[in-house]
């Protein structure tokens, strides 16, 4: 699986077809799948993660199934912009899953995005128990469109051009 670029993904996850987005946590992993027209991000349950090769088994199948084409994930990176153990550790998970699966992967600034996630949760007068369950998905489809908002004003301006 190549890291490419978001304006590189534009090309390569071209419409129709299905991109996914990760949101990365310690416990769980946060998934989302567009759909073909590439407007609308919509959260799927999250994976448990327990051990790599199980976490990349289970992930695998889950963007098989959903039949996305390409992956944006969530890199946390401070406030300032800079990269800490969180983003760090989600591109080591990058760099260890990128052997196991051929599609290209882009890396999304995914800063405050568990907040506005969870802030679209208490909107919607979600018990806490419940929001723990579905916090990192909610903030896999908040990351997955933005990107996806990007990728339609790129193909926009492409066609302007």
């Amino acid at each position: 699986m190549p890291v490419v670029t978001i304006e590189e993904l534009a090309d390569l996850a071209a419409e129709p077809a299905i991109v996914a987005g990760l949101d990365l946590g310690t416990k769980t992993i946060g998934l989302a799948v567009s759909d073909l027209g590439q407007r609308f991000a919509s959260p799927r349950p999250v994976i448990m993660r327990r051990k790599f090769t199980l976490d990349a088994g289970v992930l695998r199948a889950a963007l098989d199934a959903a039949g996305a084409v390409a992956i944006v994930i969530g890199l946390p990176l401070n406030m300032d912009g800079s990269s800490g153990p969180r983003a760090q550790a989600t591109r080591a998970f990058i760099r260890s899953y990128a052997p196991l699966d051929p599609r290209p992967v882009a890396f999304w600034d995914e800063r405050l995005s568990t907040v506005a996630a969870e802030r679209g949760l208490i909107e919607q007068d979600m018990s806490r128990a419940k929001r723990a369950a579905r916090i990192d998905s909610a903030a896999a489809a908040f990351i997955l469109q933005g990107a996806l908002d990007r990728l339609s004003s790129l193909r926009t301006s492409a066609e302007e051009e």
